[in-house]
């Protein structure tokens, strides 16, 4: 199968990663907003979980990591409810990582373990094995953290795909983990990583519109407009579930047109979040 990304184009993947691509949970991503909610505010930048998976796919293959880890590149945010990380603003994870607290549940209770069975493999190396190229913690580079930089970047307007394109071939690895092969490049990534957490993640407007949507989606389970389990369906049918209440559309309305706003932006709102920087290993 020839799977094609915007950013890095086409590439054949192997059968069980094309039965997967086209499994429910792995289609289901395609509905799920990568900026959580920023899309209500900002319509351009509606790229979503399913294209930043198939680039992680691409960056474990591209430098050499094996079937395994690259389905874990695949699945790896199978788990993310709708608006993303919203519900960790929803349920108080400031680690942002409540999906990573149900991912093992939302893959045992799905298609995957058997399609991973039929081509002869366990869905146990999902949770049990660390992948180097896939993740590591920060400041250092990986897949995930590389492609949601390029890519939230590229849709925000702030490089271009040919920055990417230049970038890309300074990745190598080095006792199993991601470096860049110069300084400038290593310079480079980490210039735009700051520029991703400045610029986008910390934008006012991107912060209200998260920030809202969590308030929102609380309300919602306090009253029982939406069920917790619901969260796992896509970002869609939850909004379908809030347009048909009156209270709730009113303030998914508020949240579009950045009502209160001002108010919000005074409060300092875009410092709650956490300093991140990046430092790459450099190749020696």
């Amino acid at each position: 199968m020839i799977v094609t990304d915007k950013i890095y184009g086409s590439f054949r993947i192997d059968p069980v990663l094309a039965e997967l691509v086209n499994s429910a949970p792995v289609q289901r991503l395609k509905n799920i907003h990568q900026g959580g909610a920023i899309f209500l505010v900002n319509p351009a930048i509606n790229h979503t979980r399913y294209e930043h998976s198939i680039g992680v796919l691409y960056l474990v293959k591209l430098l050499g990591g094996g079937l395994g880890e690259q389905i874990a590149a695949l699945l790896h945010d199978v788990s993310h409810t709708a608006f993303s990380h919203v519900a960790d603003y929803v349920f108080d994870h400031n680690d942002e990582d409540y999906h990573e607290t149900i991912f093992d549940e939302v893959i045992n209770q799905s298609e995957i373990p058997a399609i991973l069975r039929k081509y002869g493999l366990n869905s146990e190396f999902l949770f049990k094995q660390d992948y180097a190229i896939l993740e590591q913690p920060l400041p250092q580079l990986c897949a995930d953290r590389v492609d949601y930089t390029l890519r939230d970047l590229f849709n925000a307007g702030l490089i271009s795909l040919r920055d990417i394109q230049r970038f890309l071939p300074e990745l190598t690895l080095q006792d199993g983990k991601m470096v860049v092969r110069s300084e400038a490049a290593g310079q480079w990534i980490k210039d735009k990583f700051t520029q991703l957490n400045n610029e986008y993640f910390k934008k006012p407007e991107h912060v209200y519109a998260n920030l809202m949507m969590a308030e929102l989606l609380r309300e919602a389970l306090a009253n029982n407009l939406l069920q917790k389990t619901e969260l796992l369906n896509n970002d869609l049918e939850v909004l379908n579930k809030l347009v048909a209440h009156e209270s709730t559309n009113r303030k998914l309305n508020a949240i579009k047109t950045l009502e209160r706003f001002n108010q919000f932006h005074s409060k300092g709102a875009a410092d709650r979040f956490k300093r991140r920087e990046l430092h790459p290993a450099i190749l020696v």
